[in-house]
């Protein structure tokens, strides 16, 4: 129950900041010309928007009830999560985030929330590298070892891994 209750405070504290507030400090949720002046700009958000949020909520939910911890680097998971859309690329959560961001972006018209999702892009893209890899290498192992070896990191594979 702890795990749930941190992930859900976890969950409006990072991504709610990373991927609401500051996208609604830059637009205030207002609508600009479409980017590129392509009004089917904005459907390719809302089909953004709509396939991102159900990704984080899902990636949230396992580290809590599989993983028994949260996202957060501050109370990690007892257990490496690897079933759901972690079966198809080792960070649905970055890119559900990022895929909310752009999103808004193509939804609401702005450039200026474009470049802040390519700086928040570059900055998930890093701490992965720098910090979340070498620390679950450590942590679990071979057993991450092989799901680096079968899952990718970004691009997400079409069909999961065989058992």
């Amino acid at each position: 129950m702890l795990a749930v209750l941190g992930s859900a405070v976890f969950l409006g504290i990072a991504p709610g900041t990373v991927a609401a507030y500051v996208p609604w400090r830059i637009t205030r949720w207002q609508f600009g010309p479409p980017l590129l002046g392509i009004p089917q700009g904005r459907a390719a958000g809302v089909l953004l928007l709509a396939a991102g949020l159900p990704v984080l909520l899902d990636s949230f939910g396992r580290f809590a009830m599989e993983g028994l911890g949260t996202p957060a680097p501050v109370a990690p998971t007892e257990h490496l999560v690897v079933s759901g859309f972690y079966r198809y690329v080792r960070n649905p959560m970055y890119l559900a985030v990022a895929a909310v961001i752009f999103g808004q972006a193509l939804l609401f018209g702005s450039a200026a929330l474009l470049q802040y999702g390519a700086a928040v892009w570059v900055a998930f893209h890093l701490f992965v590298l720098l910090y979340e890899e070498p620390v679950l290498r450590h942590k679990y192992g071979e057993e991450y070892d092989r799901f680096v070896a079968e899952v990718p990191r970004w691009l997400p594979r079409l069909r999961p891994p065989r058992g």
